[in-house]
């Protein structure tokens, strides 16, 4: 059986005039044009190594927003190939991110319609399409839930001080490799100690203050679920409709209820989120456009 070749991209838009315009790469070695893309290195996640390639491919540090439908072709070399992709906003062009691939030789961007003209293959004109239908995205949520804390029975204290364990510590840090990829301007925790304690290593690392919300704590004995909810939903929204990016971290038994809320939906089993998980939120205005696992 042919090896699956799995690989990560992205869709990099910019302003232009009264609408966008998006990065193509040209590649010397097949002469086509296409959207910049790599393969993922052993054990990395899908969006990390979208984010890598684009800036790699590119030289352009960019944001990671909606999640697209991903493709699979198979490569002249006769072997199945799946991309994953998403929108990504232009932040910059990076000095730091020279491009480092050895296949582009050119970039270009442009508007949508004249991008989908030039692209050499029909599946990349189709996750085009599929970003030109998404709406306008104006902040991005990366949402966690706290990491492993061990169990609430075997902790002696208030279960508002209960910590991160050595599990948990090692979840942190990686959380905070992936949601540094939002390159947030706020980071908001819910207030007990281990929510906090989760977002440390990313506060560490972009030198950034975490404020405790209690919004985002879940429901005490008496409260009503639903309300906490609600609650929880409407701080994430206030926070999106300022227009920045942030991260926020919060608990096993508001996330589900609030996501779905966001969401328009009540399916809220399918927001179940396990320690140390979360998700990437879209956000148009005051509207929550779309929520991908992490």
């Amino acid at each position: 059986m042919a090896t699956l070749i799995r690989a990560a991209g992205g869709v990099v838009w910019r302003p232009a005039g009264d609408g966008v315009e998006i990065c193509l790469v040209h590649r010397e070695r097949y002469d086509d044009w296409s959207l910049p893309k790599g393969k993922l290195e052993a054990g990395e996640h899908p969006l990390a190594a979208a984010v890598r390639e684009v800036s790699e491919e590119t030289g352009v540090a960019a944001v990671p927003q909606v999640r697209l439908p991903g493709v699979r072709y198979t490569v002249r070399e006769g072997f199945p190939k799946t991309v994953d992709y998403w929108s990504m906003r232009y932040v910059s062009d990076d000095p730091r991110l020279v491009a480092e691939s050895d296949e582009v030789n050119a970039i270009r961007w442009l508007p949508v319609d004249e991008a989908s003209r030039l692209l050499s293959y029909s599946h990349d004109i189709q996750v085009v399409r599929d970003f030109a239908a998404l709406p306008p995205v104006t902040a991005v949520c990366g949402l966690a839930r706290h990491a492993h804390a061990g169990k609430r029975g075997n902790w002696s204290g208030p279960d508002t001080a209960r910590p991160l364990d050595k599990a948990g510590r090692a979840q942190a840090t990686e959380l905070a490799a992936l949601l540094a990829l939002v390159r947030p301007a706020h980071l908001v925790s819910a207030t007990p100690r281990r929510c906090v304690q989760t977002l440390e290593p990313l506060a560490e690392a972009l030198d950034l203050p975490i404020v405790a919300d209690s919004a985002l704590d879940e429901p005490k004995p008496g409260q009503d679920p639903q309300e906490k909810a609600l609650a929880a939903a409407g701080r994430l929204t206030e926070l999106a409709a300022a227009g920045a990016d942030f991260v926020a971290c919060s608990q096993g038994k508001v996330m589900p209820g609030a996501l779905a809320r966001l969401l328009g939906t009540e399916a809220v089993d399918d927001y179940r989120t396990p320690k140390g998980g979360g998700w990437l939120l879209a956000f148009s205005g005051e509207r929550a456009v779309a929520a991908d696992r992490l």
